[in-house]
């Protein structure tokens, strides 16, 4: 069997790979699977076809995963991480096993891999924006990602070259509007989360002006987003920001699209963070087709 060649495929553990992939099976076929009666378990080879030209291939550990867990076996033709195209129809891996295993983990591993590869293209596609104007900062993912899916997403902006943030809650305190609101101001926020977090987590505020900016750094927060500014206003206030606060650093979050990108990029922003990434990105159409067995036709006497 073939593996993922892109080095991010190391990070997952395999028992968590192990662990989705029987989620996911249990999840689709709780009980009986009455069609397995019709093809039964003779071996047969299902060709996996990406239909979507230049799309980044990403979730092949998933795929893999889910094959080897109805055993089925997975060669890949493109590593993770390539570019697939320009054709209009790629071969990209061949699955082997019997017929009734493989059709139980179609659909599971196929839903993976259209939604990894989608975020994948679109990260890359974002970081290209930036790179090709020279900007050093990092584009970033967000929370906003499907419930029980999120290591999935957040895998796949690793294979599209962006940041993942935070990953959940526990990884990193942000302060959000609700949470100023409801302890009073941005500074006894810092000081309470900072109070349990300790030298190991950073803090971020979401700040929606300059001054609630300046507050937040002056408090100790290590990064400060600004939260829904126009690109002309971003850039005044970043620039203050770092004038005052030079090891800060500040975050552009809210409004910003694959269309509007290059104007929030700055040498005084740090981070663009994008919901788009996971949120209405288009998925990569892929598709496995089981091939009709070789029949002899010549005839013996």
């Amino acid at each position: 069997m073939s593996r993922p060649s892109h080095k991010a495929a190391h990070s997952i553990p395999p028992y968590t790979l192990t662990r989705l992939a029987r989620e996911w099976l249990a999840e689709d076929t709780p009980n009986f699977d009455p069609a397995g009666v019709c093809v039964g378990s003779q071996e047969v080879e299902a060709r996996l076809l990406c239909k979507t030209p230049h799309s980044v291939l990403a979730g092949s550990p998933f795929f893999t995963s889910v094959f080897t867990e109805v055993g089925c076996s997975v060669d890949w033709i493109h590593p993770e991480g390539a570019e697939i195209g320009p054709n209009a129809i790629t071969l990209t891996a061949v699955v082997r096993g019997p017929a009734r295993c493989l059709l139980l983990g179609e659909r599971p591993a196929l839903n993976c891999l259209a939604r990894a590869s989608g975020i994948a293209t679109r990260c890359s596609q974002l970081q290209a924006m930036a790179t090709v104007r020279g900007w050093h900062g990092e584009v970033a993912g967000t929370r906003k990602t499907t419930p029980g899916f999120r290591l999935v997403e957040k895998y796949a902006m690793l294979i599209g070259s962006v940041s993942m943030h935070r990953q959940d809650l526990s990884g990193m305190v942000m302060l959000k509007d609700n949470h100023v609101w409801a302890s009073g101001s941005i500074t006894q926020a810092v000081k309470a989360a900072r109070s349990v977090s300790g030298f190991s987590s950073k803090i971020e505020v979401e700040c929606r002006s300059s001054e609630e900016g300046r507050e937040a750094a002056g408090a100790g927060a290590d990064i400060v987003m600004l939260d829904n500014f126009q690109p002309q206003e971003l850039h005044g206030a970043a620039h203050a920001l770092k004038e005052e606060f030079p090891t800060l650093l500040i975050e552009a979050s809210g409004g910003v699209t694959p269309e509007n990108l290059a104007m929030y990029l700055s040498p005084n922003v740090d981070i663009i963070s994008l919901g788009c990434i996971t949120q209405g990105c288009p998925v990569v159409d892929f598709s496995l087709k089981v091939q009709k067995p070789v029949v002899n036709s010549s005839l013996q006497y």
